[in-house]
């Protein structure tokens, strides 16, 4: 594994009351950044990668920087949301070529997500550079998991380039059952599990949660300047419908309405900073999803007039919430829709990764005590946490 330097933590000024993190990110250095560190594992290798739009370094993408440093990129493999281009949520994506560089373009988010024996079968080494945000049903670590699986089964050896979490400063939420496994949580973790997703390769490949227990041929090229509390500000929005900092930090929260009839404005400029319904009462904000091309083409209740809450400033006002999943906004949701039958769709479960939380909002359980049944799993996973961090919180 390729070691982080030992330097001394920059001073960082805490903003928002002392608690919201300053959102800096000139200090830190991020692997796809250290290319004498991993130059020569790649020099006279032919590569295959994992790489869409945010996959930059230096302000290129990471594809044409490491053609221009001479390295030959024989496949690139793309995650939801495509390559170059981004597409909304759920979208699929077909194969193609990359039209910037003749590349062929394996999609894994279409009718597999998996690389094949014959993806494999001329790679030397395979190349993992995707920036994730942290959270469990966040694609990116699924993605991951399959392609070490790959590389172990067709034993290629993948090189990791680390990027910062931007909600790695905590630990939240329930740990996920594993009768509610899928593609947006494959593993016992919490919704929010505080790691880099280098940290997370590590996880995966020590923990045996890669198939049959097999073991993947890891590096981590690793960041300079970061520990868990470092502010990062994303150079470029992770997916298409998190386009602001603050849509970044509450996406643990609100994307639990995805399992809902609530919108979590799809179809606005603020995704995942609103949330709102057309039978909503008492509120005065209001918003009208529309169709917009490359975040939502059909988005939920397109031409209506939803009413609901404007979040855009409730870190401002609330900043104790802020570093932990706030539940109160279901509560509120659903007590405000009468409690209907229908209020929570099969995904719910899923992306809480349990069944208990949705029959603890029906039968309206008290916050406090849903936190209470997070123990003592959350706490197990915690002590797991510790053995895999590159960095210190």
């Amino acid at each position: 594994m390729v070691k982080k330097k030992k330097l001394n933590c920059l001073v960082l000024v805490i903003a928002i009351l002392s608690l919201m993190p300053v959102l800096v990110s000139s200090q830190v250095i991020t692997g796809a950044e250290r290319t004498e560190l991993y130059y020569p594992l790649l020099k006279n290798k032919t590569i295959g990668i994992v790489a869409n739009n945010a996959s930059v370094v230096n302000g290129k993408n990471i594809i044409d920087s490491l053609l221009a440093m001479g390295l030959e990129i024989k496949k690139i493999f793309a995650p939801e949301h495509g390559l170059r281009k981004s597409q909304e949520a759920g979208q699929t994506i077909k194969n193609t070529i990359d039209s910037a560089t003749g590349i062929q373009v394996i999609s894994l988010y279409g009718k597999k997500k998996k690389p094949d024996k014959y993806d494999l079968k001329d790679i030397d080494i395979v190349v993992f550079d995707l920036q994730d945000v942290g959270v469990r049903f966040f694609t990116y670590i699924s993605t991951l998991t399959y392609v070490m699986e790959s590389c172990a089964e067709n034993n290629t050896p993948l090189l990791l380039f680390d990027r910062p979490n931007p909600n790695g400063f905590y630990v939240d939420g329930p740990v996920l059952d594993s009768t509610q496994a899928s593609f947006v949580g494959l593993h016992p973790v919490p919704v929010v599990y505080g790691m880099t997703i280098g940290e997370y390769a590590q996880m995966i490949n020590e923990e045996g949660w890669l198939k049959n227990r097999m073991i993947c041929d890891l590096n981590i090229v690793s960041l300079e300047n970061y520990t868990h509390s470092t502010p990062y500000q994303l150079p470029i929005k992770p997916s298409p419908n998190l386009s602001t900092m603050n849509a970044v930090y509450l996406y643990p929260s609100l994307c639990f309405f995805e399992g809902t009839i609530v919108s979590v404005g799809r179809g606005t400029d603020s995704p995942f900073e609103v949330f709102g319904h057309p039978a909503f009462k008492g509120f005065s904000f209001s918003f009208i999803p529309r169709r917009m091309v490359g975040m939502s083409l059909n988005p939920l209740y397109k031409d209506q007039d939803c009413l609901g809450v404007d979040l855009h400033d409730f870190y401002d006002t609330h900043p104790k919430m802020f570093g932990r999943i706030n539940l109160s906004w279901l509560f509120m949701a659903y007590k405000n829709l009468g409690s209907q039958a229908s209020f929570f769709n099969d995904y719910f479960d899923k992306l809480a990764g349990t069944s208990l939380l949705r029959e603890q909002i029906i039968q309206n359980i008290p916050e406090i005590e849903i936190r209470k049944t997070w123990e003592p799993r959350l706490s197990e996973f915690k002590e797991i946490r510790k053995k895999y961090l590159l960095y210190p919180d």
